[in-house]
């Protein structure tokens, strides 16, 4: 099905075919297929999607419609609202919005929310007014605080990625923002994973949604790998490996900050050039580390899963689990980094005895049969942990654990006033 299927208007459809085809889309994804003639129709959207699944296009194609067809104003009015858990996410949503619409007769004024950095580079950027805003909740909450933008015109309002704004712990931050905008508007919520705070944000925030659903399953097109490794002998596993020539350009993910920066340094150690992506770094910093990356001065990106969303590299060949994720949806979301429109790509586990049981957890819950290999030189000598005692099954699966935030509140209120 090509693009011009989908419902858009003739007004609109040359200039947004000519940005689609320079920015090197092919035909629709399957939730482009299924989101964009819903949200044309003015309908509110319930979408679960996996990461890589092309929903961002989702719903910038309607949007950018929405903008060409109104009136325009000045100052410009704040109609557009997409609220995003993390900044690189917010950088390329943002991106997105300016490389599809810059073949409209009138391109629209983005202004991208984030925290992290200073308030008034982007208090300045809403004089005059904006467009669409593509923020984080705690930023556009300090920008309203400052009068800098009002959310009275709003029309369009687009949770991306709700599940880890609420994992995150903004979901006391995105119900004061829902409760400030019109009661009349059209909202798109955009999910890979959908637990019942996702269920209760909908119920709450939409209008007779429609439910739309892409099956997370990772494309043909990935070549999946599981190789066993004693904990110790990891780094020098992924050493052994990144001197194949193929593996030029390496997204790995680790379990936390820390493993992040160790295994990063211990890279560079080795002569690799790497760098780490996570949360601690200053915006700055992490704008200049994914674009060295992004422009090939990076081999190895070492992240986090929340540094990692928003991270959409075209032909990145290889993700790495230098650590297994904690929960196994979170297994498709990071493979799916590699593998981009219909790109070939290569993910490989790293798995040690401890984490025997948790990858078997993941490749049931994905219908995966993929026994973990053993590579030549690397033999383990760990013993294989006896298997779990039953329970609720959980197998340590994150998004279950309060957020950083949730317990910070948690021992606020525990706190006597006083």
């Amino acid at each position: 099905m090509p693009f011009s299927r989908l419902g858009l208007s003739p007004y609109v459809l040359p200039a947004l075919a000519r940005a689609l085809r320079q920015a090197g889309y092919g035909a629709p994804t399957p939730i482009q297929q299924q989101a964009v003639p819903v949200l044309l129709q003015g309908r509110d959207v319930v979408a679960l999607a996996p990461t890589g699944s092309g929903k961002t296009a989702a719903y910038v194609l309607p949007a950018l419609q929405r903008f060409a067809m109104a009136t325009a104003r000045r100052p410009r009015e704040l109609r557009q609202l997409v609220l995003v858990p993390t900044r690189e996410l917010a950088l390329q949503v943002a991106d997105v919005f300016a490389t599809l619409g810059r073949e409209l007769p009138r391109q629209p004024r983005v202004v991208c929310a984030v925290g992290g950095v200073s308030i008034n580079p982007q208090m300045m950027a809403l004089r005059g007014g904006a467009d669409v805003v593509v923020a984080t909740p705690g930023r556009l909450l300090d920008l309203l605080a400052h009068n800098a933008l009002s959310l009275r015109q709003v029309q369009l309002l687009v949770l991306d990625e709700a599940d880890r704004l609420l994992e995150l712990g903004f979901g006391d931050e995105v119900r004061r923002i829902l409760a400030g905008l019109p009661a009349q508007r059209q909202t798109a919520l955009f999910s890979a994973t959908f637990p019942d705070q996702i269920e209760a944000l909908a119920a709450a925030g939409l209008r007779a949604p429609a439910r739309l659903q892409v099956d997370a399953q990772a494309p043909a097109q990935i070549e999946q790998r599981a190789l066993r490794v004693d904990g110790e002998r990891r780094v020098e596993l992924l050493l052994s490996l990144l001197r194949d020539p193929r593996l030029r350009q390496v997204l790995v993910f680790v379990a936390s900050i820390r493993e992040g920066d160790r295994l990063a340094g211990a890279l560079r150690g080795q002569g690799i050039a790497a760098q780490a992506l996570h949360g601690d770094l200053s915006q700055g910093r992490r704008v200049r580390t994914l674009q060295a990356f992004k422009e090939g001065q990076l081999q190895v990106l070492v992240a986090t899963d929340v540094a990692a969303r928003g991270i959409d590299i075209a032909g990145l060949p290889v993700v790495v689990n230098h650590a297994l994720p904690r929960s196994p949806a979170d297994y498709l979301h990071r493979i799916g980094r590699t593998g981009r429109a219909g790109s070939p790509g290569l993910a490989v586990s790293l798995v040690e005895a401890a984490a025997l049981a948790h990858w078997r957890l993941i490749c049931r819950r994905h219908g995966l049969r993929l026994e973990p290999e053993v590579v030549p030189g690397f033999e383990p000598t760990g013993a294989v942990p006896a298997a779990a005692p039953a329970g609720d099954g959980n197998g340590g699966i994150k998004g279950r654990r309060p957020s950083r935030k949730d317990r910070l509140r948690a021992a606020a209120a525990r706190t006597p006033a006083g």
